[in-house]
């Protein structure tokens, strides 16, 4: 199409206006109206919004295929709203790598069935959670796609995580084996689980600590690191002042005695190179193997959070204080990181019991 005809132009032809413009390689025209009655700048208006038109039009019929829908309105948009450092390189190479197969098919061929058949499949091989969010990747394609006029109906609408996908057994480590945890880590990782499990910090944000974000009660968590990129925490409720307690804080200080610089902005945790200290690099080296061989290698930090969450509430402390804590929602603290042991459960059905047997 050539480009000086794109909104199209006016001339005039027998005392008429005639509008004329490129659609497709091919040239267009239509009478717009007497030039008696119209002045120039409203001819050209007119055939400027008859270009826009078309052009809508045509967006609008255009048969997407799925892949190039994909990577030129689906990411371009969501990209907006997705944290770089992490949600957007999760979300697009999951979506990439295991919806990218129908990179060739046509927006509108697709049938619920024929995803939920692929559903079906991963569920063979992937974890729930995996499964989980390409059932709903699927659905916010096809929901923006719906919104574009490409689609007439979700076919994704109704899809389910098949039940035979692997769901994780989600475990925490009891008194005996925190204490176990701590005895057998070296000073440096000892902090670093301590940090976790007393405080309920994510690993993010521990090795984005620096020495000024410490105080005397509290760590201010205003950022953290992630495959060595620094961000913003995961999300507002994250952004917070984690409560330390009172041996926690000695055994930062007894730390910071050996930090190679104790200024402000320099890190609790450098690495060599005097950058955060890598949290993969820090597990597998350091970590891992220790715990591995007393037998709690499956102890990592998600464990590790979510022990401080389930000993929280063995203590009997109120929710809200450690939802505030972990920096998420109640419902999260309750429904995902609490754990609630057999024995705490033993207790309260003997006490039912009792309870009926008084009466």
């Amino acid at each position: 199409m050539r480009t000086r005809h794109s909104t199209g132009g006016v001339r005039k032809q027998r005392g008429r206006w005639l509008g004329t413009w490129y659609a497709e390689g091919q040239r267009k025209s239509k009478v717009l109206g007497f030039i008696k009655d119209m002045t120039k700048g409203k001819a050209r208006e007119e055939v400027a919004r008859i270009v826009a038109e078309e052009r809508a039009r045509r967006d609008t019929d255009r048969a997407w295929k799925f892949g190039e829908f994909i990577e030129q309105v689906y990411f371009p948009y969501y990209r907006r709203k997705w944290k770089a450092s992490s949600t957007a390189i999760n979300n697009v190479s999951r979506v990439r790598f295991h919806l990218m197969v129908f990179k060739d098919r046509g927006l509108k061929s697709f049938r619920r069935d024929e995803l939920q058949d692929l559903l079906d499949q991963k569920a063979g091989s992937l974890s729930f959670s995996v499964v989980d969010h390409l059932r709903w990747d699927l659905k916010q394609i096809f929901d923006m796609a719906v919104a574009e006029g490409q689609v007439q109906r979700n076919p994704a609408l109704l899809l389910f995580t098949p039940t035979n996908a692997a769901k994780p057994v989600r475990r925490a480590m009891n008194n005996q084996e925190v204490q176990l945890c701590f005895s057998v880590l070296g000073e440096r990782e000892r902090l670093i689980a301590q940090l976790a499990i007393l405080a309920g910090m994510r690993p993010g944000e521990i090795f984005a600590l620096t020495w000024g974000r410490l105080t005397s009660t509290y760590a201010d968590i205003r950022q953290r690191v992630y495959r060595g990129a620094l961000d913003t925490p995961k999300t507002d409720q994250s952004l917070r002042k984690a409560a330390l307690s009172k041996g926690l804080i000695d055994e930062i200080s007894r730390w910071r005695l050996y930090a190679v610089s104790a200024v402000e902005d320099a890190w609790v945790f450098p690495s060599e190179n005097m950058t955060p200290l890598s949290k993969d690099n820090c597990w597998r080296r350091s970590m891992h193997p220790k715990l591995n061989a007393v037998g709690l290698g499956w102890a990592n930090f998600q464990v590790m959070r979510r022990t401080h969450a389930t000993l929280m509430k063995a203590l009997g402390v109120d929710g809200k204080l450690v939802a505030d804590q972990l920096g998420h929602s109640l419902d999260v603290n309750q429904n995902v990181y609490t754990q609630s042991p057999v024995e705490s459960r033993l207790d309260m059905v003997n006490n039912l019991e009792k309870s009926l047997l008084v009466m």
